[in-house]
């Protein structure tokens, strides 16, 4: 890096960052990703191959209405008796089909307040001010947005299935999507099976929206994250140092040692401010609790929309073989498509 008068400086490391995140920070920062900000149902291209997307469209618009003017019809003035819509919806599809743009376009649609977050975040909360003053906090919004409710920690999705429940009791309105639990293998869709068992009490409040296709963003994208050699990552470096961009360079192994330190909800606070990661020597991952963390962590920097210029391993190959044909394929798989979107040049 580079100041203003030219001189070169110290670059600037993720590891060496300590990042705080107050509940109140948190609460705040319950919205979705940057690059769902105009995400709106009109926006939304459903793939003509797989019709289940434009239906899922129609239904998620239908969930948006519950919030207009109740309509009467019928003689004399009278409503017309309609089944009353559940309080909740849940997209049960792969990834890369458009859930979360749905999810997104359905919070813009609804009034406030309302929150937008991963399940991560939403359990970061209760763990920063406690349950009941999460409760109190979100208490009264018309709609929580849950995207990629985890299932793999029961002791978790049994407090959000508590939080979830005593939310609705007031009228919030809920929408998910998930992830798949351990074990749960097989390609294209989450189970809902899965999902509705582990919620219990709330599985009778949700509606299932079953949603196919591929994965958008390997429509466009083959072949792996793009790699570089040590000159051309130098040249990048120096092109950053130009333009005046705040970035990053570590170690991919001093990464993973230090994402080991934080928990994934401060994750998107380290990324604050940054323009770009710079990470060098990519390794494949043997452990997989740092895979998974290093998972979490690509979730926020893609969420961020952060380019990654890396040597090395190509990024979507750190994941050990025997990750790849385990319990978390799905999210190993997911991350990869995001590596190699976040890569693309």
């Amino acid at each position: 890096m580079t100041t203003d008068s030219g001189s070169t400086t110290i670059p600037l490391h993720l590891v060496d960052l300590r990042p705080t995140l107050s509940g109140a920070e948190m609460a705040a920062v319950l919205v979705p990703p940057r690059q769902f900000d105009t995400a709106s149902f009109d926006s939304y291209r459903p793939d003509p191959d797989h019709p289940s997307q434009a239906e899922t469209l129609q239904k998620v618009r239908a969930f948006a209405q519950s919030w207009g003017p109740a309509k009467s019809v019928g003689f004399f003035g009278r409503a017309k008796r309609t089944p009353a819509p559940k309080p909740g919806i849940y997209l049960d599809g792969g990834f890369g089909v458009g859930k979360t743009h749905l999810l997104a376009a359905l919070w813009h649609a609804a009034p406030a307040p309302k929150y937008f977050g991963t399940f991560i975040e939403f359990t970061a909360l209760v763990g920063a001010i406690g349950y009941l003053d999460t409760v109190k906090l979100l208490s009264g919004a018309k709609l929580i947005a849950i995207d990629e409710f985890e299932l793999d920690d029961p002791g978790d999705t049994m407090m959000m299935t508590r939080l979830l429940g005593d939310l609705v009791a007031t009228g919030t309105k809920l929408a998910a999507t998930s992830n798949t639990p351990p074990n749960a293998l097989g390609e294209g869709r989450f189970a809902a099976e899965d999902f509705l068992r582990e919620i219990q009490a709330l599985s009778g409040r949700f509606d299932i929206i079953r949603i196919d296709g591929l994965d958008y963003r390997r429509r466009h994208i083959e072949g792996h994250a793009t790699t570089l050699d040590d000159t051309e990552l130098e040249g990048v470096i120096a092109g950053l140092d130009d333009a005046g961009s705040r970035y990053t360079v570590d170690s991919f192994t001093e990464l993973i040692r230090f994402l080991g330190t934080l928990h994934p909800s401060r994750y998107v606070k380290l990324l604050d401010g940054l323009d770009a990661l710079v990470i060098t020597d990519a390794s494949v991952l043997v452990n997989q609790t740092d895979a998974l963390r290093f998972v979490a962590f690509i979730d926020r920097v893609y969420d961020a929309q952060l380019p990654i210029f890396s040597s090395g391993l190509p990024l979507d190959e750190v994941f050990a073989g025997d990750m790849m044909n385990g319990g978390y394929r799905k999210k190993y798989l997911r991350s990869a498509s995001r590596l190699i979107a976040s890569t693309e040049r």
